[in-house]
């Protein structure tokens, strides 16, 4: 019987595979779980076009995570602490404080994009890297500075 996986399925495959199974492990596990459909003519096509329609969507994300990238390469923001000796912060600044200077500037960065492995903790100009999408990456400059 073959099916075509509406999920992921251990030791069997992944979403959208179109896999050769038992009858019985088929009509009685993974149809009825809603876990595969039936692999006949029209499943398969539908199947083929959201694969196309999925395959749009993710180069048009991916174009306009370029743009933004592209963009964001070029912006820097800076971000006021009191400070006291040695250039040590009275406190931190975090990946959400640099996500709203972001927002300040006009860009929408989700605070999760932004990889900081720990916050940072004196003044000076810092280089953060900011995900994307699964394959972009950027680089935005964050300069602390003196309040």
């Amino acid at each position: 019987m073959k099916v075509i996986l509406q999920s992921d399925v251990a030791n069997l495959g992944n979403v959208g595979d179109v896999v050769d199974v038992a009858d019985g492990y088929g009509r009685n596990f993974l149809l009825p779980r809603g876990l595969a459909l039936l692999a006949d003519a029209r499943n398969v096509k539908r199947l083929d076009h959201q694969k196309r329609v999925t395959a749009h969507r993710r180069a048009r994300l991916e174009a306009s995570a370029n743009e933004l990238a592209g963009r964001l390469a070029d912006a820097a923001v800076s971000i006021k602490r009191t400070a006291g000796e040695e250039d040590k912060l009275f406190g931190s600044v975090t990946n959400r404080d640099i996500a709203d200077a972001l927002a300040a500037d006009g860009f929408e960065i989700d605070r999760r994009s932004i990889i900081l492995d720990e916050p940072i903790r004196n003044i000076g100009v810092f280089t953060v890297p900011v995900k994307l999408t699964m394959g972009v990456e950027a680089s935005v400059k964050v300069y602390v500075i003196r309040e």
